[in-house]
């Protein structure tokens, strides 16, 4: 197998980034705190430090309460609005431009609709334009933008540069969207798909790095999935790790899947597919609470909390439908806890607001399991507030892997 050793400036890299990130999550620690908890000695986190507060990226704080003799220690304090960075979010049908501090908090968010699918090279050009615009507006200085986050629906290349399959969002296949970004904006970027992206933001505000491995459930227009392994994001060989919307559970006459496929998982057990099938059985006679439930709504488009609604209240034919999803959903799951063994299961996403649905889900769950497997699904305590902040965080993550030096990708 081949053996690598590593150069000055990656090292130099990984020290900034370990104070950087420690500096994030506990603000207001000294320089011997900092030694102490990175291991580095006293002179060279000096060094970083004081680098890094010619930089503008850390300030001093105040004094802190002295342990015995010698000189007081000062607090550092990491100056979350010294950079900014801009996102690009990309759906099916809509796109949401954003920005961020350092911190994560957001600048600006807007939606803009999209066609479907939509042609690339037009539609980037307007969303670039429109994005740099509201850069301006909100007095972002083109020097303190770190770079733009693109978050897309579907495949990327293993150099996060070309969307391969973005599953209709864009009509092209094989774009390269990271470059003709790039020259739209004159600013770097970097891409990821749009799961593995909400589940980065996830872990940079909740700081579960510390989980050997979890795994990240994002059930909205379709099924997703991204994992962790020590608390880095895994690709896989093709980039399409944790592709469990994809996973073939319907082996006859399954519906069409977005990828291509019949009888995914995302055809019987995503919001989508629950409506869509639930709108093929409504009437007075088969679904009669679901007919009175949305008669009384006012009619139009077939919302899910009226379908889970008449399913928790007997509904035969609608429980039966949310009975399949629930447990086609299951079944994938607990393959794939036996499989990866994760510390943590985390769903995010709109089908699991219903506390009903979520106790049916975790009751599935735990049939035919053994306790040393028994992962119980938690909501993520930041579910639906990650869009606007997924994209750019994207940068910001890779700024501080970079310990806060110039991005080269």
């Amino acid at each position: 197998m081949p053996y690598r050793g590593d150069n000055m400036l990656n090292v130099k890299r990984t020290n900034r980034s370990a104070v950087l990130r420690l500096l994030h999550e506990q603000p207001g620690l000294s320089r011997k705190r900092l030694a102490e908890q990175t291991h580095l000695t006293p002179a060279a986190i000096t060094k970083i430090t004081g680098e890094l507060i010619l930089e503008g990226l850390v300030r001093e704080g105040v004094s802190l309460p002295s342990v015995g003799a010698g000189r007081r220690e000062v607090s550092l304090e990491p100056d979350m609005h010294a950079r900014c960075a801009l996102g690009l979010l990309l759906n099916r049908g809509q796109a949401l431009l954003s920005a961020v501090w350092l911190d994560g908090s957001v600048i600006f968010a807007e939606e803009q609709p999209m066609s479907t699918p939509a042609p690339a090279d037009e539609t980037l050009s307007q969303l670039c334009a429109r994005l740099l615009q509201l850069a301006g507006e909100n007095g972002l200085d083109t020097a303190h933008i770190l770079g733009v986050g693109v978050a897309l629906r579907g495949i990327t290349d293993a150099d996060g540069r070309v969307a391969r399959n973005s599953f209709g969002t864009l009509a092209e296949q094989d774009y390269p969207l990271a470059e003709r970004v790039e020259a739209l904006t004159g600013l770097p970027v970097v891409m990821a798909n749009n799961v593995r992206a909400l589940f980065a933001a996830q872990m940079f505000f909740s700081g579960d790095q510390q989980h050997r491995s979890q795994f990240f459930l994002r059930c909205e227009y379709g099924i997703g999935g991204a994992l962790s392994v020590n608390g880095r994001i895994w690709h896989g060989a093709t980039e399409q790790c944790s592709e469990i919307g994809h996973i073939p559970v319907v082996k006859q006459n399954g519906k069409l899947c977005v990828c291509g496929k019949r009888g995914c998982l995302e055809t019987v057990a995503s919001p989508t597919a629950i409506r869509e099938d639930a709108e093929a059985l409504l009437s007075p006679e088969r679904t009669p609470l679901l007919w009175d439930i949305h008669a009384a709504r006012g009619g139009g488009s077939l919302a899910l909390d009226e379908i889970l609604e008449a399913a928790e209240k007997g509904d035969a034919a609608v429980a039966a439908l949310v009975g399949r999803a629930l447990t086609a959903l299951s079944d994938a799951l607990k393959a794939l806890i036996y499989v990866i063994d994760p510390e943590k299961l985390v769903l995010y996403g709109q089908l699991f607001d219903d506390p009903w649905l979520l106790d049916q889900l975790r009751e599935e769950m735990k049939t035919g399991m053994d306790a040393g497997h028994c992962v119980l699904p938690e909501v993520s305590p930041y579910n639906h507030r990650l869009e606007n902040k997924a994209a750019p965080l994207l940068m910001v993550d890779a700024f501080f892997r970079a310990g806060g030096l110039p991005f080269t990708g």
